[in-house]
Parts: C-alpha cells; sequence; structure tokens
C-alpha cells in the first residue's frame, strides 16, 4: 500500500547540485515533490545557458522520477532584478540583485504561482533554515550551519507567509555532506561544479555588464592629496571599500593594496586610500559608525526589541558588527555599530540575533 504524502512541495530546481539534493530529500521524506525550473532573462550579449541548466534539471527529474514543469518568468526578473539593479548603479548606489532575485523571483513569482497551482510548500538549495517556534507560532529564519555557503543575508525580505510554506532541505547540511548526498543519491549532476555570479544569469563581470547599459567613461584614480594616480572605468560602477577593478599607475614602494573611500560622480573620480599605516590597520576613511536603512522587512513579522543588542551585516560573508537600534518602526532603522564600518548607499545590512535572521533592509546612509 503507498505510503499517504506528507504534502506537495513544487522545488525550484536550476540543474546544480543544491537545488537536484534538496528535491531527493523531500521526496525521500515522503512529500510528492515537482520540480519547477524558472527561465528568467538574460542578456543578448551574454552565452544562452538556460537550456543547457534545464537539461540538467530534466536529468535529475527523470533519475527521481518526478515531473518537471518549466516557468517562464523573464519579464519579472527583467523588470524585478536587472532594471532595478541598472537604475540603482544610475543613481551611484550599489544594489544587491541577489536579495531582489528571492524577493522578486524565487518567493515572489515561483512562489505565488506554486501556491496557486496547488502546492502545499515550495522548496529551494538555499543555505539556510526554518524553525517553528511552537511556543508563539512563529517562523524563524536561523543561519545554515556551513558558514561558508550561509545564504540567510540574501533572505531578509522573507516574511511568514514564505517562511510557514517554505523548506531549506540542505540547510542543515554542510556543502562536503551535500556533495556526498548527490552521490549516494545518484544524482545526474553530483560531480557538477557550483554556478558563480549573478542569481540565474551566471557568471559575468559586473562592470562588463553595466557597461552595456550605463556605458564606460574613463575617470581618474585620485589618492588622498586628491594627486592622480591612475585611472577607472567609470566612478558609478565602484563601491566604498572596493580595493579592484581600477588601475594604480603611480606606485609608491608601499605595495598594500589600495580601497575606494570616495566617489564624484560630477567630476567622474574615484579617491582610494591604504588600510594599513605600518604593520596597524586603520579604519577607512570612508568608514562609519551610523548606519541608516529603509524599505525594511523583518522575519517575524514584528519588529525587533529595540533595548536589546544585535550584530548588523552589511555584506555577503561580511563582519558581524555589534549594534544598537537607535531608532526604528516598520518602514526603517537606524542603528550604532560598535566601531565603524564600510558600507554603501543601497547595499543590504541585515540584522541578526545570535543564528537567527531577524530582517534587513537597505541602506541609505
Amino acid at each position: 500500500m503507498k505510503k499517504k504524502s506528507k504534502g506537495r512541495v513544487y522545488v525550484g530546481m536550476s540543474g546544480g547540485v543544491d537545488s537536484s539534493v534538496s528535491a531527493a530529500l523531500l521526496q525521500k521524506a515522503g512529500y510528492d515533490v515537482t520540480g519547477v525550473f524558472m527561465k528568467v532573462w538574460q542578456p543578448d550579449f551574454l552565452p544562452c545557458m538556460w537550456r543547457e541548466e534545464r537539461l540538467d534539471a530534466m536529468r535529475v527529474s527523470a533519475h527521481l522520477g518526478i515531473p518537471l514543469l518549466t516557468w517562464d518568468f523573464e519579464k519579472e526578473y527583467k523588470e524585478g532584478v536587472a532594471d532595478y539593479m541598472i537604475a540603482e548603479y544610475k543613481a551611484g548606489r550599489t544594489p544587491n540583485p541577489d536579495v531582489m532575485c528571492n524577493k522578486e523571483i524565487k518567493f515572489g513569482a515561483f512562489f505565488r504561482r506554486a501556491i496557486k497551482e496547488g502546492a502545499d510548500f515550495v522548496a529551494t538549495g538555499h543555505y539556510a533554515q526554518v524553525k517553528y517556534d511552537k511556543k508563539t507560532g512563529i517562523y524563524e529564519m536561523l543561519k545554515g550551519v556551513d558558514d561558508a555557503k550561509d545564504q540567510s543575508y540574501f533572505l531578509w525580505t522573507l516574511g511568514q507567509e514564505q517562511l510557514r510554506k517554505t523548506f531549506f532541505p540542505i540547510g542543515g547540511y554542510k556543502k562536503s555532506a551535500v556533495r556526498a548526498l548527490a552521490k549516494k543519491f545518484a544524482l545526474p549532476v553530483a560531480e557538477k561544479k557550483d554556478s558563480q555570479g549573478l542569481c540565474f544569469v551566471g557568471k559575468l563581470d559586473m562592470k562588463d555588464f553595466l557597461a552595456h547599459y550605463i556605458g564606460e567613461k574613463d575617470g581618474c584614480v585620485l589618492n588622498e592629496k586628491g594627486e592622480a594616480i591612475g585611472t577607472h572605468r567609470g566612478a558609478y560602477f565602484y563601491t566604498l571599500g572596493e580595493r579592484h577593478g581600477f588601475t594604480v599607475t603611480k606606485k609608491g614602494t608601499d605595495d598594500t593594496p589600495f580601497y575606494v573611500v570616495a566617489k564624484d560622480f560630477e567630476k567622474n573620480t574615484i579617491t582610494v586610500a591604504h588600510q594599513l599605516e605600518g604593520k596597524s590597520i586603520k579604519p577607512l576613511e570612508c568608514a562609519s559608525q551610523e548606519l541608516r536603512a529603509d524599505q525594511a522587512s523583518f522575519c517575524k513579522g514584528a519588529l525587533p526589541d529595540s533595548k536589546r543588542k544585535y550584530t548588523a551585516q552589511v555584506r555577503y560573508h561580511g563582519e558581524q558588527y555589534k549594534c544598537k537600534i537607535i531608532a526604528l518602526n516598520e518602514s526603517g532603522f537606524f542603528l550604532r555599530l560598535e566601531r565603524p564600518a564600510v558600507f554603501d548607499a543601497g547595499q543590504s545590512v541585515v540584522l541578526c540575533d545570535g543564528n537567527e535572521c531577524l530582517g534587513g533592509g537597505i541602506i541609505t546612509t
């Protein structure tokens, strides 16, 4: 007699190892699994990869004996992710497209359609965890157990509506264990390398991508004295704290790296500086202990306790800064960090309480 299904799950399958193992784990756990390949917009100057990725997803689905659907989200991705990213860079800010991809596509368009078509749950191959608190009836988002792969930073826009119906099957595993599971399940993609680059689109140099829409405009790299010491491709392309992508032609005996500490869009210049003085590390002049954010979203659907101390993360795999909430409301917050950090307008800041992701916002200053 066939076992009763635990529920119907639509799994976002990219053709990669993580989403494939996620589907296999859910099937093994007794869920009725349907794979969904999401076709998204790709710029015409990049090689088309989606057909190859879908073929891998088809191979995995056939191996597991589950159906695979293909849903076209080109319009949603172009408008909600690509156009947003380009507009933000044009405005002199540094957006995080992966955050928007999760908000607008995976837990936006995909989530809504899956539930509408009868799914009880959705699942993705993210390294994060969902925990249900029986006492409060609230779903919490936790970091993945693999610190090197944790993706909770990209998921701060998820609320109770999504979390109560979402599985992250591999969030409790290290990447090495996920690879081992792929071999155990004999998945056709067990040896496939991890994808790199912008969410769904694949590996690309961000400055090369932006150059097609904003246009390159060579400018001067200045030192802290205002002297021209090199060249860059356009002030809009750079983020405060960045140490790559520009050329320094006038170098001294000190070969320590330069970091972007200021941008002047009218003059099209960027200013760079060293972070080392002798053997000691000094804060960059653009570092700040105060941070404001808007477009806030909190995973529990309620504001964090402003009297408690949390940690703030301003970039993926970035340092966790102890912080104090100075002001807080449903639309934004103002933080004071324990020590100076480098961040840029447009980046995401995520608030954490130990291993729990509380939510976040878009940095304004």
